[in-house]
C-alpha cells in the first residue's frame, strides 16, 4: 500500500515539473519567437480653432408689455374702432364710449366760468371807481377795502371755476379711450351697446417688437455670464422649439437681465435676453430653445471626445509615437460641445488614437487601420491574380 502510494506521489512530481519545463521554455519560446501583434487603432489629427463656449437652456417669450384696458368710467359702447388682432400704434382710436352726459357737464363747467369772469370784471370795476373816490375824500377807505375783498373772493370763485372746467374735460376725455403703446390687439370682449364699468376688460394690447425670453441657468454658470456681461453685451440666440420649424434660423440677440438672487430652492438664476421682432418670429408664451455665448476660447486644440478616457490618475489621450508605439498624454478637458471637447496639453501635431484604445498600452506597437486595410486589399489582389 504505502509502496503504491509512493509511485502516485511521483508520477505527480513529474507531470508539474514538465509542465513548469513547458510553460518556462517550450511555451515562452515560442512566445519570444512570434511576439505580439500590433494593435489596429484608427487615428486622426486634431484642430485647431475658435470655439465659442455656450450655455443652452429651455425660455419662454415674454412681451416687454401687455397692458389691459378698462374704462375709467361707466357708459356704453358707442364705436368700437378696431378688429381683433389688428396692430395699433400709441394714440390710435380704440373706443369710443356715450359722452352725452360728459360734454353737458363740460358746457356747464364753461358757463359757469364765463359768469363768474363777467362777476370778477364787475367788481374790479367798482374797485378801481372806488379808489379814485377815495382820493377824492368823496369814499371812505373801510368800503374800498370791502370792495377788494369782494374783487379777491370773485378772482378765487372763478379759479375754482377753471379747475370745475378742467375736470369736466377729463371726465369727457374718458368717453375716447386710445392706444397706450404700439403693439397687437387681443380679443374683444365687447360690442357697440355693451354697459361697461371700471372693472370691464375692453381688449388687451401686447407689444411683440422688441421682445424678450426668460430662461433660467444653474448657479454654476452664473460666475461666466457675469464675467461676460462685464466685458459686453452678451450674444443669447433663440430657436423655436417645434419640429415644423427645423429648418428656420435662430434669432440673435443680448443678454438684458440678470436677477439678484439665486433661486435656493432650484439653485438656478433667471435671465432675460431682448431681440427685434420685426418679423414676429417669437410670440409671447412660445417656448424656445436658448444658446448663450459667454466666451470664445481662441485657437484651442479639438479632438473626439472618444478619444479621452479618465482614470484615477487624471485624463489622458493615446497618441502614436515616431516609432509606431502608443504614447499616453496627459490633457485637460477645457470645454466639451457635442461629440467634440477642446483640450489643452497636446500640440496639434499628433495624431491622436481614437478607435482601438482599449487594447492598447503606453509602449505597445499599433498600426494603423487604414493601412491594415489597405494591406488586406493588396492581399486579396494577389490572391484573385493568382487564382486567374
Amino acid at each position: 500500500m504505502k509502496t503504491k502510494n509512493v509511485g502516485i506521489i511521483v508520477a505527480v512530481v513529474a507531470i508539474v515539473g514538465g509542465a513548469a519545463w513547458y510553460l518556462n521554455h517550450g511555451a515562452g519560446g515560442a512566445a519570444k519567437g512570434v511576439g505580439q501583434p500590433p494593435t489596429v487603432v484608427n487615428v486622426i489629427a486634431p484642430l485647431r480653432q475658435d470655439v465659442p463656449v455656450v450655455l443652452q437652456a429651455n425660455g419662454t417669450v415674454t412681451p416687454l408689455s401687455t397692458v389691459d384696458l378698462h374704462p375709467q368710467t361707466t357708459a356704453t359702447i358707442r364705436q368700437v374702432h378696431i378688429r381683433e388682432g389688428q396692430f395699433v400704434k400709441a394714440g390710435d382710436l380704440m373706443f369710443s364710449l356715450d359722452d352725452r352726459s360728459d360734454r353737458a357737464n363740460v358746457d356747464r363747467a364753461a358757463a359757469q366760468v364765463a359768469r363768474d369772469q363777467a362777476a370778477l370784471a364787475d367788481v374790479e370795476r367798482q374797485y378801481k371807481r372806488s379808489e379814485e373816490l377815495l382820493a377824492q375824500k368823496f369814499l371812505a377807505e373801510s368800503a374800498v377795502d370791502t370792495l377788494k375783498s369782494q374783487v379777491d373772493a370773485a378772482r378765487a370763485l372763478l379759479n375754482a371755476d377753471h379747475a370745475a372746467a378742467q375736470s369736466a374735460r377729463v371726465g369727457a376725455s374718458y368717453t375716447v379711450i386710445r392706444a397706450p403703446m404700439a403693439g397687437r390687439v387681443g380679443a374683444i370682449n365687447v360690442y357697440p351697446g355693451s354697459l361697461v364699468q371700471n372693472a370691464t376688460s375692453l381688449t388687451t394690447i401686447t407689444q411683440l417688437d422688441p421682445i424678450s425670453v426668460a430662461f433660467t441657468l444653474p448657479e454654476s454658470a452664473l460666475a461666466g455670464v457675469l464675467g461676460a456681461h462685464k466685458l459686453g453685451a452678451v450674444t443669447v440666440e433663440a430657436s423655436v422649439n417645434s419640429s415644423d420649424n427645423a429648418s428656420a434660423k435662430p434669432v440673435s440677440g443680448a443678454l438684458s437681465f440678470i436677477d439678484n438672487a439665486v433661486d435656493p430652492a432650484t439653485g438656478t438664476i433667471r435671465l432675460k435676453a431682448q431681440f427685434d421682432n420685426r418679423d414676429a418670429s417669437l410670440w409671447p408664451g412660445q417656448y424656445v430653445n436658448t444658446r448663450v455665448t459667454v466666451q470664445t476660447l481662441k485657437g484651442v486644440i479639438v479632438i473626439p471626445q472618444t478619444a479621452i478616457f479618465t482614470n484615477a490618475r487624471g485624463t489622458f489621450v493615446y497618441v502614436v509615437d515616431t516609432d509606431q508605439t502608443a504614447k499616453l498624454l496627459p490633457v485637460e478637458r477645457l470645454y466639451a460641445f457635442g461629440l467634440n471637447a477642446a483640450v489643452s496639453g497636446l500640440a496639434g501635431s499628433e495624431k491622436v488614437i481614437t478607435e482601438g484604445k482599449q487594447n492598447l498600452r503606453p509602449g505597445g506597437k499599433v498600426r494603423l487601420a487604414a493601412a491594415d486595410g489597405g494591406a488586406k486589399r493588396d492581399g486579396a489582389k494577389d490572391k484573385s491574380g493568382a487564382s486567374t
